[in-house]
């Protein structure tokens, strides 16, 4: 048995200190992996010259065409939430299933799956549908913790839709392709889809009190003039869906490229609607600036804590507690879910990304893991940390745009059914790979023998031995 020392350990142990303590996380990673380096260097586990690396690591993140992604994603997803298309969709849809008890909160839960292939950032989502549903929730009656709980609920669904940021995020730090995890995540996202609508049918039949139709006079659209508003709000919505994801399924695009490609559209969707201001371009640039500078912030510090990290034997030290885990591949699985659940009460899904996921990497694939897999259960087992009372960001979004007459304490009981849901969603995944392998389909498989031997036989006219002058005899200088 290898001895790995307590360096690793007193690292990871500090930094789970400094996330209790509530310190800035990109720093303590940073002032963390610096401390540790410079004992490490004193105790002789590695010289100065080993941080060389350091200034390579940053830069290599710097040029990370990939991480452009975020911003592209982040501006569109900005600019949709002020161009009034949420607002069309959920007028719409809500009026379309208004008739039936739960229908507001159906309409909730599909405009919450089209926004989250729209924007990307679960805030948009919460923000917008928050605004819009929650007022016309509490004044037809819906009971206070299933209003509240299916609008940051449906919100989180963006985080698991492609082109979720939350997957370019996995796919760069697990090594895989951005469109593979956007494919793979495409049958968690109708199965949790699926599992929210069976919980709000469930709760009409048995308690529809909670969750009444709206009443006729609420009704204010009916006929052609209704389907022509639905459709005013979804077409817009196809066409951004098919430029920013068909580009990047069909390869035409890279996920930066279609980024791109949506945030022009986005910018022409508002203008359609005559909502784009210098004003609303000011705060989508902005909200921008301060969401990259964080993730690359976060980024720095992950690299210079993971790369001395790694010059202590911490990845080997991970390595060889995970993989001796009893259970093999299932019990891995469980554990790493257990403790990515329970690590969102403290850290959002940057932070768990760039800290945590980097060190599972080694141990899955030597147990033979499918990464694209793996990654969107993560995933799936991340969303809930915009759930988790008492530090969930959709219920702080929720809070802060909520009327005040809304208890902060329903807005955290109503969260508890949709943590379950997800929970479940999880075990599915994990009990039913093909959920996410199915929309993978196969990949050739490179036959590294053959490679081998066609190499071996390859010969290129006039340059084999004898086909020119002296080329079969040794070199002279």
């Amino acid at each position: 048995m290898l001895d790995y020392g307590l360096t690793a350990p007193l690292m990871f142990v500090g930094l789970i200190a400094f996330m209790l303590l509530g310190f800035p996380v990109a720093f303590s990673l940073a002032a963390l992996g610096l401390f540790f380096g410079l004992i490490a260097i004193e105790i002789g586990y590695f010289t100065v010259s080993f941080l060389q690396a350091l200034p390579y690591r940053i830069f290599g993140i710097m040029s990370n065409e990939l991480l452009l992604a975020i911003p592209f994603f982040t501006f569109m997803g900005v600019i949709l939430e002020r161009s009034g298309l949420a607002e069309d969709l959920l007028d719409g849809t809500g009026q379309l299933f208004g008739p039936i008890p739960g229908g507001l909160a159906y309409a909730v839960i599909f405009v919450g799956a089209v926004l989250g292939a729209i924007t990307g950032t679960v805030a948009a989502s919460v923000i917008a549908m928050g605004m819009i549903s929650l007022p016309v929730m509490m004044r037809y009656g819906y009971d206070m913790r299933i209003a509240t709980g299916v609008i940051a609920a449906s919100g989180t669904i963006t985080q698991l839709i492609p082109p979720s940021l939350v997957l370019v995020v996995l796919a760069d730090q697990l090594g895989v392709s951005v469109g593979d995890m956007y494919l793979g995540a495409i049958g968690p996202s109708i199965l949790q889809v699926a599992l929210f609508v069976l919980f709000i049918a469930g709760v009409s039949i048995l308690q529809p009190h909670r969750v009444p139709p709206l009443p006729p006079e609420a009704r204010t659209l009916h006929g052609w003039p209704l389907i022509k508003k639905v459709l005013w709000g979804m077409v817009p919505s196809i066409v951004l869906i098919f430029l920013v994801l068909g580009t990047i399924f069909m390869g035409l695009a890279t996920p930066t490229e279609a980024g791109a490609m949506g945030a022009v559209g986005a910018i022409a969707l508002a203008a359609l609607h005559r909502r784009l201001t210098w004003s609303l371009l000011w705060n989508a640039m902005d909200s921008t600036m301060r969401l990259t500078a964080m993730v690359i912030f976060i980024l720095i510090g992950a690299t210079v804590f993971s790369l001395v990290f790694q010059g202590v034997n911490g990845g080997k030290w991970i390595e060889h507690i995970l993989s001796g885990l009893p259970g093999g591949q299932l019990g891995f699985l469980v554990f790493v879910n257990i403790f990515v659940f329970f690590l969102a009460f403290f850290l959002d899904f940057f932070e768990i990304a760039f800290i945590v996921i980097p060190m599972l990497v080694p141990v899955a694939k030597s147990l033979d893991i499918n990464l694209v897999w793996f990654g969107v259960l993560l995933c799936v087992n991340m969303q809930t940390s915009f759930m988790h009372p008492p530090f969930g960001f959709a219920l702080f979004y929720l809070r802060g745009i909520a009327p005040k007459e809304v208890k902060s304490s329903d807005i955290y009981w109503g969260s508890i059914p949709w943590i379950i849901l997800q929970i479940i969603l999880v075990l599915i995944v994990i009990l039913w790979p093909g959920s996410v392998t199915y929309w993978i389909g196969e990949h050739s498989v490179i036959d590294q023998t053959e490679v081998q031997k066609t190499l071996d036989n390859l010969t290129i006219p006039g340059l084999e031995p004898g086909g020119l002058p002296g080329l079969d005899q040794p070199p002279k200088f």
